[in-house]
């Protein structure tokens, strides 16, 4: 079945004027488009992660439609079902789903400045302060242990005794480094079950291109029930660095106070006291604990191959790696004073 072919299997308006490939996830592939009438995001789901795309689409149609009902003035993802009324379509080519294009806005690798991460963290905020009633234990947790932290450093362990390509002789500091901070991972306090969207880089925000303004939280993939600190956190990870994620020269790669102020004081502009005091406290952790994780998973994907995250070159996920450990070791010198911004901006 040809694409063009697929795209049709959709309730959309208009006839196809054209197709091109739109944004660079590292796991869907998607493509915008455009009939003479409406634009589209069209995307191939990756069942190689979604393994149940069934569950995946549940989770998105349920929080969407929840937002839609709830809060009608905010703009959300309007997902856009087939001809027969399902939710994806499946073709030997895969599984496919497809989403009214939001036009007028853009999402950004990095911040141009630290207003752009304090309006991406107002939308944050205010995404967990509108979810937080929803409930979260009837949600599909679609990929397992997804941020369980102590089961991603087993499988670094495992990884690096496996050295199934033999490239642990050039990261043997990179392990080292993911196996003195074990004992940092579990802080012994239970904290709320929430719904969670697991990836909430600056890009997963969508900006009005004229104000700047925050508009729409968009790639739901990983909406789960989960932590509210590793959401904020996997934002501090990837905004409030000073570099790309896969910047080679780590000279270049540091933790910013100045963006995670910026970011702090819009998450909390956004997600009022919705949280609990525990919440609040461990939110320097959270970011923390999200580099760190993500390093690792970076790191084991390169011991095992490069078989989960896209790679541009054989080196990228080390490259990633390296940035992630950086920022975690500057994070861990400046915690004390990421604390006190917390609380000099908590509601």
């Amino acid at each position: 079945m040809e694409i063009n072919d697929i795209i049709r299997q959709f309730n959309i308006n208009g006839k196809i004027k054209s197709i091109c490939p739109l944004g660079n996830g590292h796991i869907n592939d998607t493509l915008l488009v455009t009939t003479d009438c409406e634009k589209y995001t069209f995307q191939r789901i990756n069942t190689d992660i979604f393994r149940n795309p069934d569950e995946l689409m549940e989770n998105l149609f349920a929080v969407t439609e929840y937002l839609k009902k709830h809060f009608p003035e905010d703009k959300t993802i309007n997902y856009v079902q087939t001809l027969d009324g399902k939710r994806y379509f499946r073709c030997d080519r895969g599984c496919y789903r497809m989403s009214v294009f939001i036009d007028n806005v853009i999402a950004l690798d990095g911040a141009r400045n630290a207003s752009d991460f304090y309006e991406s963290a107002v939308a944050f905020g205010n995404f967990q302060k509108k979810l937080a009633d929803f409930p979260a234990d009837t949600l599909h947790e679609t990929i397992k242990d997804f941020h369980n932290t102590a089961w991603r450093l087993e499988n670094l362990k495992k990884a690096a005794a496996a050295d199934s390509i033999k490239r642990l002789e050039g990261v043997k500091n990179e392990v080292d480094f993911c196996l003195s901070r074990e004992n940092k991972i579990d802080t012994g306090i239970k904290l709320p079950l929430r719904v969670t969207h697991n990836d909430t880089k600056l890009n997963n925000v969508l900006l009005d291109e004229k104000t700047g303004k925050g508009v729409c939280v968009i790639d739901l993939d990983t909406i789960m029930p989960g932590l509210s600190i590793n959401d904020f956190g996997d934002s501090i990870r990837f905004g409030a660095s000073t570099a790309a994620e896969d910047e080679k020269d780590l000279s270049k790669v540091h933790f910013s106070l100045e963006l995670f102020e910026a970011y702090v004081r819009g998450y909390f502009d956004g997600v009022g006291n919705a949280l609990t005091d525990d919440e609040i406290r461990l939110l320097p952790h959270g970011a923390v604990m999200m580099t760190y994780e993500c390093g690792m998973r970076f790191l084991t994907d390169y011991l095992e191959g490069d078989t989960y995250f896209k790679t541009s070159y054989p080196e990228h996920n080390l490259v990633r790696t390296r940035t992630q450990l950086r920022l975690v070791e500057e994070m861990e010198q400046n915690y004390n004073r990421m604390l006190e911004i917390v609380n000099k901006y908590r509601k």
